[in-house]
C-alpha cells in the first residue's frame, strides 16, 4: 500500500488491467465511476480536473459538515488509485497538454458535454484522426446524436426521460403526488458501469487486431435499458405501467417486525401455502377473500394487517432464516447500519479501511467483483487538487 491507504488482509498489489493507461476528464460521477472500476483492478489513471476541482470535491459528505475540497467522502470513493493533474481545458496550452498526456494512453473516458467537446479538444472523430489506437468513451446525458443531444441535463432529468421516475413509488394510491427519482445518482453510476465495460470490450477488440472505434453511452438509454417488463407489457398488450394503483398479486408488503422490517412477497401459489403453513395455517387464510394471488391483490389491505400482525412478534433475522428454509420469499431490508455490520459483506471483506491524511481511517466499499486474489488492491488515495502536475508533466515516463 501507499499513500496511507491499507487494503483487506490477502490482497496483493496487481491487477487483471496492469499496464492499462487511461485518461479520465470531466466532473461528477459517471466517468469518475467507469474509470474507478478500472483503476481498482490496476489500470494507470491520470485524473483530469479543472483549475478550481471536481465538483463531487465540494458536493461531500464532509467530516463534522465542515466544507473542504480535499476531505469531500464522494470524491474520495470515486478517486481511489488515481493520479490527478489540473488542465484548463478551455484554452490551446490546455488542450496541448492533454494532447501529450494521450499521446502515450491506450483510452480516454470523458462526460464532458457533446456541445463542448470540439472547443475543448474532445471531438472523438478529430482525437481518433490525431491518435489512431485510442480508445474514445464518451458519456452524456443522451447520447451524441438526435434532437437532445446538445441539451442540458441533471439526474433528475434524466431519470425522468428514461422513465425511470414515472414508476416511483410502487405502488402509489396518490395520483396527485408526482413521480420520484431513485436515491442517489443513479443514471450517473448507470452510464458509468456501462461507459467502462464497453471501454473495456473496445480495448479487447483492440487488442485482437479491431480497429480502435470511439464509445458513447447515453445515461437516458442505461436507464431504459432496465425498465425491465414495464416496456415488454406496452410492446405486447399495450398495458402502460405506472407508479399508480395497487399490486394485482398478493402478498407483496413490507411488515415491521419486532426488530425492524421485512419483505414478503408470495406470486406463485405454492409460495402462499408454504406461507400459510410458516403462519401456523390459520383460519383466515382460508376466506374466500384469499382464494388466489388475484383476490389477494384485490383485497391486500385486509390481507396485509393479518400479516403485519403475525410479523410484529418476530425477530428479522430469525423469520428471515425461517423463511429460508420452508423456501418461502422473505428479505430483509437493511438500514445503512445493517449494511455495514452484515456477516456476508464482513465475510467477504467487503468493506475496507483507508487512512486520509487530516481525516483519519474511513470505512468504505471495495471491490464489486472478484478476480482472484491480486486482482483488486487500494494502491494509493485520492490525489489532492493538481497533486501530480509536477510529477506527471516533468516526468517523460509519467
Amino acid at each position: 500500500m501507499s499513500e496511507g491507504s491499507e487494503s483487506a488482509s490477502g490482497r496483493q498489489k496487481g491487477g487483471i488491467l496492469t499496464g492499462l493507461n487511461v485518461v479520465e476528464c470531466g466532473e461528477g460521477i459517471s466517468a469518475a465511476f467507469a474509470v474507478k472500476m478500472m483503476s481498482d483492478l490496476g489500470a494507470n489513471v491520470i485524473k483530469v480536473e479543472p483549475p478550481n476541482g471536481d465538483l463531487t470535491r465540494r458536493r461531500g459528505p464532509f467530516p463534522k459538515d465542515q466544507v473542504d475540497p480535499e476531505k469531500s467522502g464522494l470524491f474520495l470513493y470515486l478517486n481511489n488509485n488515481k493520479r490527478g493533474i489540473t488542465l484548463d481545458l478551455t484554452r490551446s496550452e490546455g488542450q496541448r497538454l492533454l494532447a501529450r498526456l494521450l499521446s502515450k494512453a491506450d483510452m480516454l473516458v470523458h462526460n464532458v458535454h457533446p456541445r463542448n467537446r470540439a472547443a475543448w479538444g474532445l471531438d472523438a472523430e478529430a482525437l481518433s484522426s490525431q491518435f489512431s489506437s485510442l480508445i474514445i468513451a464518451g458519456i452524456s446525458p443522451f447520447g451524441d446524436t438526435g434532437p437532445y443531444k446538445n441539451w442540458n441535463a441533471y439526474a433528475l432529468n434524466v431519470e425522468n426521460a428514461g422513465g425511470m421516475a414515472y414508476l416511483a413509488p410502487i405502488p402509489s394510491q396518490f395520483p396527485e403526488l408526482p413521480p420520484l427519482k431513485a436515491f442517489g445518482r443513479q443514471a450517473e453510476y448507470q452510464g458509468g458501469l456501462h461507459a467502462c465495460y464497453a471501454a473495456l470490450g473496445a480495448y479487447w477488440s483492440r487488442l485482437n487486431g479491431g480497429k480502435p472505434l470511439p464509445v458513447e453511452v447515453s445515461e437516458q438509454e442505461c436507464l431504459v435499458g432496465i425498465l425491465e417488463l414495464n416496456l415488454m407489457h406496452y410492446t405486447y398488450s399495450g398495458r402502460e405501467a405506472s407508479r399508480l394503483g395497487k399490486r394485482l398479486l398478493g402478498p407483496w408488503l413490507l411488515a415491521d417486525c419486532d426488530d425492524g422490517i421485512i419483505f414478503i412477497s408470495c406470486a406463485e401459489e405454492a409460495q402462499w401455502q408454504r406461507l400459510v403453513e410458516l403462519m401456523g395455517d390459520p383460519e383466515w387464510a382460508h376466506e374466500e377473500l384469499f382464494k388466489d394471488r388475484l383476490a389477494r391483490g384485490d383485497n391486500a389491505d385486509a390481507l396485509n394487517l393479518f400479516i403485519k400482525e403475525w410479523a410484529s412478534s418476530w425477530k428479522v433475522r430469525d423469520l428471515f432464516r425461517r423463511g429460508q428454509g420452508q423456501r418461502v420469499p422473505f428479505a430483509m431490508v437493511n438500514t445503512m447500519k445493517d449494511v455495514y455490520e452484515d456477516e456476508q459483506l464482513e465475510f467477504r471483506e467487503y468493506f475496507v479501511r483507508v487512512d486520509y491524511p487530516g481525516i483519519g481511517k474511513l470505512r468504505m466499499p471495495g471491490a464489486p467483483s472478484r478476480y482472484g486474489v491480486n486482482a483488486w488492491a487500494l494502491r494509493m488515495i485520492a490525489p489532492r487538487l493538481g497533486q501530480h502536475n509536477e510529477d506527471i508533466f516533468m516526468n517523460s515516463n509519467r
